[in-house]
């Protein structure tokens, strides 16, 4: 996809504070330093539109980014790293959920995990949540470029295992780096738009 326009036009905290035009959204999730912000800049062919920090966990607000003015990334806070308050925390929870469970606009979510290491805890529960919401479900493996060539299948494999992935769903390889993977995602997103 060839992305002419991207903004970020609001942050939201509630229903009351999201979009009210109602184009198709595409929300991104994954844990606090998964590389969430690099993923959008590598989509949307920016260096800097989302910020990205050393300091995992930034993101604390439902995030909208228009793109081409046909439809919305929905970038959601980080879960893992975060060092907030467990009030904090909480009230996230609350936010994402009523995000996730009330949205009618919200077509699929991408579930951005770390391709060096097997899913955690969070990425397994946050997979979980969204089935449950019967939401269609990309899982992104990112930081594909770490990875040997020799090796990609066997961590692409172990992400698939672990997350007991079902069969409407795969595991696709992508790189901020390089960009590898970038336009199967696409494809992939544009599927559901």
């Amino acid at each position: 996809m060839k992305v002419n326009q991207a903004e970020i036009v609001m942050s939201a905290v509630s229903k009351a504070q999201y979009p009210e035009e109602h184009l198709s959204e595409i929300a991104l999730s994954g844990r606090s330093n998964v590389g969430k912000s690099s993923f959008i800049n590598k989509m949307i062919q920016r260096k800097s539109l989302a910020r990205t920090s050393s300091k995992p966990g930034k993101t604390q607000t439902l995030n909208f980014y228009l793109i081409n003015e046909s439809f919305y990334f929905v970038d959601v806070p980080g879960y893992g790293y975060a060092k907030v308050s467990k009030r904090e925390r909480e009230a996230w929870g609350r936010m994402m959920e009523e995000y996730f469970t009330t949205r009618e606009p919200l077509k699929a979510a991408v579930l951005l995990i770390d391709m060096r290491h097997p899913p955690t805890e969070d990425d397994l529960i946050m997979y979980d949540f969204l089935k449950y919401y019967d939401l269609p479900v990309i899982v992104v493996a990112t930081k594909l470029d770490k990875i040997s060539k020799s090796k990609r299948q066997k961590h692409l494999k172990v992400i698939e295992d672990d997350l007991e992935l079902e069969p409407e769903d795969v595991v696709m390889p992508f790189s901020a780096e390089t960009g590898e993977g970038k336009d199967q995602v696409w494809g992939k997103i544009k599927g559901f738009l």
